[in-house]
């Protein structure tokens, strides 16, 4: 049982390792899920797509500004 609840363990610290990024996404697809009702099936597809890379993006930034002020 020790095997699975590191396993568990390990899969939940990956998601909620970056609070900020899992905060993000969470809130673009909700976004994205309310305006599926009102919006064809492209523009909510191609919303999530972008506003998944750019939080991606920033992310990666983000992370390489905090790791050139820890050198």
């Amino acid at each position: 049982m020790s095997m699975y609840g590191g396993v568990l363990k390990e899969l939940l610290g990956m998601f909620l390792g970056d609070a900020r990024l899992t905060g993000a996404v969470l809130c673009l697809v909700a976004a994205v899920g309310i305006l599926s009702w009102s919006a064809g099936p492209f523009v909510p597809g191609a919303i999530l797509l972008i506003g998944c890379l750019a939080i991606l993006v920033e992310a990666a930034f983000r992370e390489a500004r905090k790791g050139a002020a820890n050198d």
